[in-house]
């Protein structure tokens, strides 16, 4: 059985784990909308048969508060920062705001429904969330 996190990640508080069922709980949205993969690396995403086209592999390395979907899952990349040390020693998770299903964040929810609750020097705060691309072997959208 995996833990819920409740942690400050690059951009956002969220919700982590390895779980996407009890993610979907906790958000009560159908199991079939898929959750943001994070991941410590582009090496990590590769180990996980993620395929990324050569021409955009250098973006993702080093694209910040950026999230890509690539072949219908989205995919983040965090090298560095805090965050990035929470997820170094899972190699990835699945992220998601740490708010109540069309709510703002509360920090009563958010710790209610947590399993784990990590804060540092920063808090837990709601921030501006990601970014959103999408990569086809030829080019880039902006969805977000």
């Amino acid at each position: 059985m995996q833990l819920v996190y409740l942690a400050q990640t690059d951009t956002t508080v969220g919700f982590l784990s390895q779980d996407a069922e009890k993610l979907a709980a906790i958000k009560e949205r159908p199991l079939n909308k898929p959750f943001i993969q994070s991941f410590d690396s582009l090496k990590s995403y590769s180990e996980m048969g993620g395929r990324v086209p050569d021409r955009h592999k250098n973006c993702l390395r080093r694209s910040k508060s950026i999230t890509y979907v690539i072949n219908n899952i989205a995919v983040r990349i965090v090298s560095e920062g805090q965050h990035h040390q929470l997820l170094s020693k899972y190699k990835w998770l699945y992220s998601t705001s740490a708010n109540e299903k069309g709510k703002t964040f509360e920090i009563g929810f958010a710790e209610q429904k947590a399993d784990v609750i990590i804060e540092d020097e920063r808090g837990l705060f709601e921030g501006t969330a990601s970014n959103i691309y999408k990569i086809n072997h030829k080019k880039i959208r902006r969805l977000r």
